[in-house]
């Protein structure tokens, strides 16, 4: 077999979740791709039969499962649903994620409360179902989360955004290690300032766009497609021998 064949994710199955928009709508996308079917999730029913309809044009099997796994009681029995469509999950990106600012002392329980249900309680829980499932399968499996810049850094006014996304760092190390004995390799990746509707108000304040740029050696803001190449590659047999990791996909921001 080519190098370039152990890419192709022909006959996965993966399970996307915040993957009605921007980074996930883009993972999915690429996943797809590559050759794998796709079960997409998000709490945006419209915007999800858009990616779903997209991904069903390059002649892959896609579904689409609204919901808020911000819930994370919803979280069992939407894993069940992503399962029932090919009969496999291969392949978890937990992607859904959100954030509030407010200064510290300040900061409303229930927004804390919030960011981290679905920043980090939903990945457990996701991962937890979904490895149960690849577990049952018996032939291994990829988890791939979304970390961040925040994994590393404090940043300002996002408290439990930064606790939540290092705690996504750490639990991919956690979950490497005990699971790479089922051969289910554990990784995240940590995208830096793209190019999404998230970010929308930090592009229309001309000051801080200009900054943000000034210090990203690729002089420009990222693009969700640029996530498609490291997303296939953390989803395929090219990594087998790679587990634990963060993948920093920032144009060079964390180099400066």
């Amino acid at each position: 077999m080519g190098i370039l064949e152990d890419f192709r994710l022909d006959g996965k199955t993966a399970l996307v979740t915040g993957a009605s928009q921007g980074l996930g709508r883009g993972m999915a996308e690429g996943l797809a791709e590559a050759g794998a079917d796709v079960v997409v999730v998000s709490r945006s029913a419209d915007r999800l039969e858009a990616v779903r309809d997209t991904i069903r044009g390059l002649g892959r099997i896609c579904e689409a499962i609204p919901t808020d796994i911000g819930d994370v009681s919803v979280i069992s029995g939407m894993v069940e649903a992503a399962k029932a469509v090919t009969g496999r999950i291969d392949i978890l990106v937990n992607n859904a994620g959100t954030s509030f600012r407010s200064p510290p002392e300040d900061f409303p329980d229930e927004e804390w409360r919030r960011v981290m249900d679905l920043n980090i309680n939903a990945v457990w829980y996701c991962s937890q179902e979904a490895g149960k499932v690849m577990i049952s399968q018996g032939d291994g499996g990829k988890i791939i989360s979304t970390a961040s810049l925040l994994s590393f850094q404090g940043g300002i006014l996002v408290p439990p955004y930064a606790a939540s996304k290092g705690a996504v760092m750490q639990l991919t190390k956690a979950l490497a290690n005990d699971w790479a004995r089922h051969g289910i390799q554990v990784n995240a990746i940590a995208p830096g300032y793209f190019d999404t509707e998230l970010t929308s108000a930090i592009q229309d304040d001309e000051v801080r766009s200009r900054q943000i740029i000034e210090r990203i050696p690729a002089d420009r803001w990222g693009d969700p497609a640029d996530l498609k190449g490291a997303v296939v590659y953390l989803a395929s047999a090219a990594s087998n021998y790679v587990t634990g990791q963060v993948l920093t996909v920032d144009g060079g921001w964390m180099s400066r």
